[in-house]
């Protein structure tokens, strides 16, 4: 049996959280996510154990004050994946945990694709469908009237149960310990 792969994500709840979660079920209503979350580490087999990982994460994450995120256009990454997406608009904050992360030996591996901070709408079965779902993620995203700045105070450690079902391992508050789920 093949390892599983793991993700850091920062989940959010409040109205972008509603606003995805609608989207979703429109666009590919029998689809199982996660709920609404900024990906910090793409989906990745781990280099070492798991609990390496979280302790590693742990560590760097203490070291991390909350931070706030804004979240821009909708966008995709089409022809690579038919994924649709809001992308962070100023991403230092993200891209620079990203990298601290993935620079220690218990998360370092090679990247599938470049690391963009996204929050992930729905990944569509073919181009033409992400092509229409992206149509659509514009339009209401241009009707959405709420916030679109997420505070980031807290990482979840997850695990792929199987394709497209996902579980969490722990959370990891930034600026101080670990938290057993």
């Amino acid at each position: 049996m093949q390892s599983p792969r793991y993700a850091l994500v920062a989940y959010t709840n409040d109205p972008i959280a509603e606003f995805v979660r609608q989207l979703r079920q429109e666009l590919h209503p029998d689809l199982p996510h996660l709920p609404a979350h900024l990906t910090v580490i793409p989906p990745r087999f781990l280099p070492s154990t798991e609990e390496l990982a979280l302790e590693a994460t742990a560590e760097i994450c203490s070291h991390v004050e909350p931070f706030e995120v804004t979240l821009g256009e909708i966008e995709t990454f089409i022809p690579a994946t038919p994924t649709v997406f809001i992308r962070v608009a100023h991403a230092y904050c993200v891209r620079d945990l990203h990298d601290h992360l993935t620079s220690h030996k218990a998360l370092a591996t090679a990247e599938e694709w470049p690391y963009l901070p996204h929050l992930t709408i729905v990944k569509m079965s073919t181009e033409e469908q992400a092509q229409k779902a992206y149509q659509l993620a514009r339009r209401r995203w241009a009707e959405f009237d709420g916030s679109r700045c997420i505070l980031v105070k807290e990482l979840t450690f997850v695990r792929e149960a199987r394709d497209t079902i996902w579980v969490d391992v722990s959370g990891v508050p930034l600026g101080s310990r670990l938290v057993s789920s």
